[in-house]
């Protein structure tokens, strides 16, 4: 019998567990924290870790994690509840927009146009994501893409992968290379004392590079499977992702782009060009972004001529859907609620504090970079990890005489290249879950991309500090 592996939701769960044992041997610490000014929040003051009473997780903390992770709010990140109810709209706006045939019709006339010239739109679109992720850290709002582009690669004979490759590796590598990002960049060098602006060429010089290798690892990979469908790391689940993606894709290619559904299209692309600005520039977050997407609802549902039962039965059947992802957005959230309440994120820390202190410049960096790598899986939030790290790890740097700029780049960098894999970080696990790309064959794919990213991003930092 072939031992099949574990879902997503077991996964999180065996690290919720493993957390919550880990709580009973690792001492309990805290750092003294005072309010910084500008950032807004407290932040741990260097030299003031003392132990504390522990406060070991048990059976009913386990329990008890992946309902906290919904709505508990902590120092370092916001509650899943709001990301999980973006989820569920996002999926009843799809369920609306598709209903109208519209998706259907637009995909089809796409490839049409496109026939010979599909590979193109992978650079494309990893362009567009690297863009968001680099400007204001694309991360949850890149879940919405997920149903809309993965259908498109399937049918341009690609695999599920390549989609959620394009989207994950887009906007991730774009915020690993984070250049003006204020929820990184911005926020971990004002927590160093620096100009985020500082470091800034090096910063596009490990965009560039990295954004380069994930497009042709994508383009090669992708090419492959159209070549050869066998070698697509998710072949057995091909018929059942076709079903499940293109469901009804000969009466689509035939559909006819009439007015009313070139109207919804328009409407359909207005929507996410409106979140990208209020994400960006507007201040948005998931509350209006969600009520943005129960408008454009609306707005569908009222240009289709849809009955009021209609309506509503298509939504909620959409937001169904994608129910699972809204689950393990708060489970994942589970893990770093545990290992808070078992007072062990600042224990972590000052350990990390002392294995870089008194190393040469680069040895320094390169440690660096290595351990917010580990602490990214336990912080997952790159606005959290910069609140929590950088009061602490860029005063080290003066007596390594390693500029603070080049701490805060390894410090992107690494949460970056970690939250393309990291289990703990609800993008990932709701991307694969949208995806219908197990955890372990993602990880299958990666692992050869991740070597190459990590090459790059020590080589880079490397000359950074022999030519600061």
């Amino acid at each position: 019998m072939k031992l099949k592996f574990p879902s997503a939701y077991t996964i999180l769960f065996g690290l919720i567990i493993a957390v919550a044992i880990a709580t009973w041997f690792v001492p309990a610490g805290e750092y003294d924290r005072e309010t910084n000014e500008a950032l807004g929040r407290e932040v741990p003051v260097p030299g003031t870790y003392k132990e504390v009473e522990p406060n070991p997780q048990g059976f009913v903390d386990v329990v008890l994690a992946p309902i906290a992770g919904f709505y508990d709010p902590d120092s370092y990140e916001a509650a899943a509840i709001d990301v999980a109810l973006f989820v569920l709209v996002i999926g009843g706006f799809l369920g609306i927009v598709t209903k109208t045939g519209a998706i259907d019709a637009g995909i089809g006339g796409a490839m049409r146009s496109l026939e010979g010239r599909e590979k193109w739109m992978i650079p494309i679109l990893m362009a567009l994501f690297a863009a968001g992720g680099t400007i204001y850290g694309m991360a949850e709002e890149s879940l919405a893409f997920y149903t809309l582009i993965i259908p498109v690669m399937i049918a341009a004979r690609y695999d599920a992968v390549t989609g959620v490759a394009i989207i994950m590796l887009g906007a991730g590598v774009g915020t690993l290379g984070s250049t003006i990002n204020p929820f990184a960049t911005v926020i971990a060098a004002n927590a160093a004392g620096v100009p985020f602006t500082d470091g800034i060429v090096l910063r596009f010089v490990i965009l560039i590079l990295c954004w380069l290798a994930c497009v042709a690892y994508v383009m090669r990979y992708a090419e492959r499977v159209r070549q050869d469908p066998e070698r697509s790391i998710v072949a057995d689940r091909r018929a059942e992702n076709e079903a499940h993606f293109l469901k009804g894709r000969e009466e689509a290619d035939n559909m006819e782009l009439t007015l009313t559904r070139k109207i919804v299209l328009v409407v359909f692309a207005g929507s996410f060009a409106v979140m990208i600005w209020g994400v960006s520039a507007g201040g948005w977050w998931m509350a209006k972004m969600s009520a943005l997407f129960i408008v454009a609802s609306i707005l569908v549902g009222v240009i289709a001529r849809m009955s009021e039962e209609d309506f509503t039965n298509t939504f909620v059947d959409g937001a169904r859907d994608l129910l699972g992802v809204a689950l393990v957005i708060g489970i994942a959230r589970g893990i770093v609620v545990v290992m808070d309440a078992g007072k062990m994120t600042d224990t972590i820390l000052f350990w990390a504090e002392g294995a870089v202190s008194g190393l040469p410049a680069v040895a320094f960096i390169n440690a660096m970079f290595g351990l917010q790598a580990a602490l990214s899986f336990f912080v997952p939030s790159s606005s959290g990890l910069a609140v929590l790290t950088m009061p602490i790890m860029a005063p080290l740097s003066d007596f390594a005489a390693v500029q603070r700029d080049l701490v805060v780049t390894a410090y992107q960098s690494a949460s970056g290249l970690v939250n393309l894999i990291n289990p703990t970080f609800a993008v990932v696990m709701g991307g694969l879950a949208l995806g219908r790309v197990p955890y372990e064959r993602w990880l299958r794919f990666m692992f050869p991309l991740l070597v190459i990213l990590t090459v790059i991003i020590m080589a880079v930092i490397s000359v950074g500090t022999l030519v600061q």
